[in-house]
């Protein structure tokens, strides 16, 4: 009875320091079925608004110790209290008593005598519009919601697009670059064979004719024969190198996507984070080619992962990439050139059954008042073309819906930031 009750009465506060004036409108109200309240001084209003804000007062301007425009200023510059409609009572008709106790926050102004069914329309139509507003901040609210299911919903597509189209583009370096890489490194070692013997060939042959040829002096002269030799040698390790350099990559790639997997299948983390440092190694050369990312690695044993290998991959490759460009940006805006761009990475299980996988940097960290905002989707404090703020709103939803943990950040007190993912090992390994 009670709940019903305070869903349909409203509660109204009366403030007045004359106790025939608080029982004229006491009586009077509550025949109307209003809840009463009542106050004799400003402190005693206060308090009582403190203890259970009302849904309208009615306020005596004049009242020692503390007026009500006073009650009124102070009452309006508490957020909790602004919402709450007030109705000046005063003996006063001059219009700068009006203006003053409009200007203090009060809502209506009636001149003392009044007439009883004045007060109670101007009451009606305080509470109406009140409940008005409330409707009004409800539907917004329901508005807002949408909006966001809406946004959320909308970043998940695209998120999957460019998964698919990530693994798609994997595929295709695969499988464009496996064959001829593969022809390459197969004729590698006939061609250093070859290469081996028809040198030793050429030796032979100045051995066994000292003498040669005018022709055939002018000849090696001109290709440097006695530079050539060694250097063929060097040219073909070279090659072999860049290809196998070549087949690292791809196999980064390959790692990365997991295209010989699906669904929810055993993968290494460690193995994962090594593959999108090779993905992301072009990168790590900062300053048009003059400063290299340092990275240290603190791998702790850690079972293998149960779960989609691709999708974690994809939140490792957010949080190094926002690393990467934190440390972009600080040192194209850093004047100390001794400045030197770090990235730790450090993976250990935690007392409370929980795995832990830390990414700090120290570049340029994020401020206070966006910290709060940074895994709300199409927020970003990159420019345009650097992201569209889905990266972290992604790695979020994946790390919290699909293995039930946590990704967190926190500012490095020396500079810079750190994303923490926590994983509950029941969710990691069954």
């Amino acid at each position: 009875m009670s709940g019903q009750k305070k869903s349909f009465v409203a509660d109204i506060l009366i403030v007045d320091d004359k106790l025939e004036n608080i029982r004229f409108l006491s009586d009077f109200l509550s025949k109307q079925n209003y809840q009463i309240r009542k106050a004799i001084s400003g402190q005693s209003a206060l308090m009582a608004v403190q203890a259970l804000p009302p849904d309208l007062i009615l306020l005596d301007i004049n009242m020692p110790e503390m007026g009500g425009y006073e009650v009124c200023e102070y009452l309006k510059s508490v957020p909790e209290n602004q919402s709450i409609p007030i109705i000046f009572l005063s003996a006063g008709n001059d219009i700068s008593d009006k203006v003053r106790a409009f200007k203090a926050g009060g809502v209506d102004y009636i001149t003392k005598p009044f007439h009883l069914e004045e007060v109670l329309i101007r009451i009606q139509t305080q509470l109406k519009l009140q409940n008005l507003q409330k409707e009004q901040e409800s539907h917004n609210q329901q508005l807002q919601n949408m909006l966001l299911a809406l946004q959320n919903a909308q970043a998940e597509l695209i998120q999957k697009e460019k998964l698919l189209n990530t693994s798609r583009i994997a595929a295709g370096i695969s499988h464009e670059i496996n064959n001829p890489l593969s022809f390459i490194l197969c004729n590698l070692n006939p061609a250093s064979e070859y290469a081996e013997k028809l040198i030793s060939l050429i030796n032979y042959y100045q051995k066994a004719f000292p003498n040669a040829t005018p022709e055939i002096s002018n000849f090696i002269d001109e290709i440097e024969l006695e530079f050539l030799s060694p250097d063929f040698t060097r040219v073909i390790h070279s090659i072999r190198t860049g290809a196998e350099r070549i087949r690292s990559v791809v196999h980064a790639l390959h790692i990365f996507s997991r295209l010989d997997k699906s669904g929810i299948k055993p993968f290494n983390v460690h193995e994962s984070i090594d593959s999108v440092l090779m993905i992301l190694r072009y990168q790590m050369v900062l300053k048009n080619g003059s400063v290299a990312v340092e990275i240290f690695k603190k791998y702790e044993d850690l079972p293998e992962f149960i779960g989609y290998a691709n999708l974690f991959n994809q939140v490792l490759m957010h949080l190094l990439q926002n690393a990467i460009d934190a440390l972009d940006v600080k040192i194209n805006s850093f004047i100390d050139s001794s400045f030197q761009p770090k990235i730790w990475i450090h993976t250990y299980t935690h007392p409370e059954n929980k795995v832990i996988i830390s990414i700090k940097d120290n570049g340029m960290g994020i401020i206070e008042e966006n910290k709060y905002r940074l895994f709300e989707p199409f927020f970003t404090t990159k420019l345009v073309a650097k992201g569209m703020g889905l990266g972290l709103f992604t790695s979020h939803q994946i790390i919290t819906e699909i293995y039930k943990g946590s990704l967190t950040y926190q500012i490095v007190p020396e500079g810079g930031s750190e994303f923490i993912i926590e994983i509950p090992i029941t969710e990691v390994f069954g």
